[in-house]
């Protein structure tokens, strides 16, 4: 660094937010600088799913990722963590896909505490503004989603893809 300039690390470009809306509803919202088809590419892809979902702080792998992205298609993604002798599934349906645009899906391993997921894409310049949208059945689903650590991990989660985006394609 140079003499006379600050050492503290320049700030993140883009920041992720997390935000409870109401009782019910937990709002993440983050800029990648990509465009839609690439950023959605990385939702809908099982072996670009693998690259950057998870949060690696976690200490959890991806076993497995099945994605079948379209009305009415299930998904299934499987981990594992030294702390657990059992593999983790996550699964549920798909309830709307929009190319580039919309997807939302179920999440029905948390049974009837399980909540409906949307994400957006919305196209600003060269960049694609992400929101995703969790809807629980009840507050006490929320807070219990809270409570229990698993809406801690976006932030990471969408650092992840944003290193994956700037990365070379493979």
């Amino acid at each position: 660094m140079d003499a006379g300039k600050d050492d503290k690390p320049a700030p993140a470009r883009y920041r992720t937010s997390v935000e409870r809306k109401s009782a019910r509803e937990l709002v993440v919202t983050r800029s990648f600088n990509a465009p839609p088809p690439l950023v959605f590419k990385a939702w809908t892809t099982p072996r670009l799913l693998m690259r950057w979902w998870a949060p690696k702080s976690f200490g959890i792998s991806f076993v497995s990722c099945e994605a079948d992205v379209r009305v009415g298609g299930s998904y299934r993604f499987v981990f594992s963590h030294p702390a657990s002798a059992q593999p983790m599934a996550f699964f549920g349906k798909y309830i709307e896909v929009i190319p580039n645009a919309r997807l939302a899906w179920t999440n029905e391993e948390g049974g009837e505490a399980g909540a409906v997921t949307t994400v957006t894409f919305e196209q600003r310049g060269d960049e694609t503004l992400v929101v995703l949208h969790d809807l629980y059945p009840s507050k006490e689903a929320l807070d219990a989603a809270i409570a229990s650590g698993s809406a801690c991990g976006f932030e990471e989660t969408f650092a992840q893809l944003d290193d994956f985006l700037a990365a070379p394609a493979p």
